[in-house]
């Protein structure tokens, strides 16, 4: 194997651990936020858990390519400007596709507000879990 397959397997790795991280990371608030949700609007019927499910993954996948996605952007830079462009530009396509979706007159418009806005914490949230596992080493910023 050559030096230069194993800089690209190590780089995989390390980007395979980092969208790992933003996929639990977004996952775990997602679900967090889900439960808020559920408590202060009551139990949702059972056709809804199914809904839950779904967008259960969506967070995980979209946590996960914004995990290696902020992986690279950041590289070995502090600049706050380009993490919270990465964060703003997840956070903003999601809420917006949200905002999109709702558009058809049944959501009151404070509702679509807050989903945008739920959208980018969910993002935040998970970009400063993965600085701190970049603190730590245990994710390698990319070289």
């Amino acid at each position: 194997m050559k030096t230069l397959d194993k800089i690209n397997l190590t780089e995989r790795i390390e980007s395979l651990k980092a969208g790992l991280w933003g996929g639990l990371a977004v996952l775990g608030t997602f679900c967090l936020v889900t439960i808020a949700n559920s408590t202060i609007g009551g139990q949702p019927e059972i056709d809804a858990w199914v809904s839950v499910a779904i967008r259960s993954a969506i967070a995980l996948l979209s946590g996960f390519l914004f995990g290696v996605t902020y992986r690279y952007a950041i590289r070995n830079d502090r600049n706050p400007h380009l993490k919270s462009g990465v964060v703003f530009a997840f956070g903003l396509v999601r809420g917006l596709a949200q905002v999109d979706g709702a558009l058809d007159g049944t959501s009151a418009p404070l509702f679509v507000g807050v989903w945008a806005i739920e959208s980018v914490l969910l993002f935040a949230i998970a970009s400063k879990l993965l600085d701190w596992a970049i603190d730590r080493h245990w994710v390698e910023p990319l070289r």
